[in-house]
């Protein structure tokens, strides 16, 4: 933690605390439920830049499983959450869609991990995520997004479907709910922890 001077000629010395922030990526495919886990969470109005589908993603964007979904994410979700006084989380959703896929570099840069969305219903559209984090090895967790409140799969089954290493955390998430959200962006804080072996914000 940083701590600066309050008063420049130092006639007081109190000291300001200056909280730690941390980029946390909210990853999946098209339709995921993304921009829903950052609204659900986050403790500020949440900046989004969801558009109406127009007629120029008929053909090319993949609306298999979400054919009622009209509004698409074409820059990123923003959101914040104070976990304490030292530290902050913030959160960017990526886009989904692969002609945006060109943006994730740049959100990826700083990040501290991802939390990756699985979508049961569609479940390939999550494959170019879990690939990207594994070959930076940045660190993420796949939390399967539970629509309806249940999951037509175990986590086992899941994680054999995304073929995924052993180490990287599955959780069960209903992202409308906040108390599921942040249980999601928990199991990627202690998995970053885990890694490191120190406290985040220590």
């Amino acid at each position: 933690m940083v701590s600066v001077g309050s008063d420049p000629v130092g006639t007081d010395t109190e000291t300001v605390a200056i909280p730690m922030a941390i980029k946390i990526l909210i990853a999946g495919g098209f339709g995921a439920g993304k921009t829903t886990l950052v609204g659900s969470v986050s403790e500020i109005t949440p900046l989004s830049t969801e558009e109406v589908m127009t007629e120029a993603s008929l053909g090319v964007d993949e609306l298999d499983g979400v054919e009622g979904k009209s509004t698409t994410t074409v820059a990123l979700d923003f959101g914040r959450i104070t976990i304490n006084e030292r530290v902050l989380l913030y959160l960017f959703g990526t886009p989904g869609q692969g002609r945006f896929w060109f943006m994730w570099d740049e959100l990826a840069h700083g990040a501290l991990g991802a939390v990756v969305l699985a979508d049961t219903r569609r479940l390939q559209t999550c494959f170019p995520a879990v690939d990207y984090f594994e070959r930076r090895e940045i660190p993420f967790v796949v939390a399967v997004n539970c629509f309806d409140g249940t999951c037509a799969y175990t986590v086992d089954e899941v994680r054999d479907a995304l073929n995924l290493c052993p180490e990287v955390p599955m959780v069960l998430a209903d992202v409308r709910e906040r108390e599921s959200s942040k249980q999601a962006l928990l199991a990627l804080v202690e998995h970053v922890m885990s890694r490191r072996g120190t406290p985040v914000g220590g």
